[in-house]
């Protein structure tokens, strides 16, 4: 939309000209770039404000089922808007994101440093329909984010109450298996603030998998720490990989830790790529 946007603000110069002649005069030239930039600025605060109302209207209290496609688009085509305005370079390694099955839905896995790391993901995989399990504090403090995340197919987990975990578990195996998105976690539980290249997995997440018989997606992402710090001023560089696919067969004679340890294996091996 960025460069749709860039256009239809161009266009509009001589549209608007051809009704008012405003650049007729020879000291007029400097009208271009003047409303080439009013143009630019409306369309986004005009996309903004639907982007908003759209998610905030009804809140978590309306569901998704009620218009998926609808909050599915707006989300693809904002999403690329956020990144290139945010001057977010994403370099994608790896395997060929056409060798993702679409066929069917998937677990996507991948580490966890920022909380631009979802942008990124929904931004590298826009054909897959990810929904992203999130601490309940995201959905219940977070303005406008928790409704974003529960209008496509999000949902909150409690990492103190394994009761709780367990009901989002089973709802996100329902959502994969009723085809309504695919599903996306950080096994690490947690944003990784320490020195260490990953934290721990919590395996629990891994049991969506086994239960729904989805291929698992293995994902890296390295740079979105630098994101804030740059936002808007200067270029971020951000390496997302997408290191493996596992499918149902691949694990089936595999426990949960033992998947989890074959994961944390793939992810550490490739993040620890480039380190020097």
């Amino acid at each position: 939309m960025f460069y749709v946007y860039l256009v239809l603000s161009a266009l509009l110069i001589p549209v608007l000209n051809n009704f008012f002649k405003i650049l007729g005069y020879g000291y007029s030239w400097w009208l271009v770039p003047v409303l080439f930039v009013l143009f630019f600025a409306s369309f986004l605060i005009l996309h903004a404000v639907i982007f908003v109302v759209s998610f905030l209207l009804g809140g978590q209290k309306i569901s998704p089922d009620k218009a998926p496609k609808y909050y599915r688009f707006l989300a693809k085509i904002t999403v690329p808007l956020l990144v290139k305005l945010a001057r977010v370079e994403i370099n994608v390694g790896g395997m060929d994101i056409d060798d993702i099955p679409k066929d069917t839905r998937a677990l996507f896995v991948c580490n966890h440093i920022h909380d631009f790391d979802p942008i990124i993901m929904l931004d590298v995989f826009k054909d897959y329909d990810i929904g992203f399990i999130g601490k309940k504090e995201i959905f219940q403090n977070m303005f406008l984010v928790g409704d974003i995340m529960h209008k496509l197919y999000g949902l909150p987990i409690d990492r103190e109450n394994n009761r709780e975990a367990a009901k989002t578990i089973i709802n996100a195996i329902k959502i994969l298996k009723e085809n309504k998105a695919s599903i996306g976690v950080f096994p690490e539980g947690y944003t990784n603030r320490t020195d260490q290249i990953l934290l721990p997995f919590r395996n629990g997440a891994l049991k969506i998998a086994f239960k729904a018989q989805v291929p698992i997606v293995v994902c890296t992402v390295k740079g979105t720490k630098e994101i804030p710090k740059r936002m808007f001023r200067k270029k971020t560089v951000v390496k997302f990989c997408v290191a493996d696919v596992i499918y149902p067969e691949q694990f089936k004679n595999l426990n949960t830790q033992e998947l989890g340890d074959k994961i944390h294996n793939i992810m550490e091996t490739e993040l620890k790529k480039d380190e020097n």
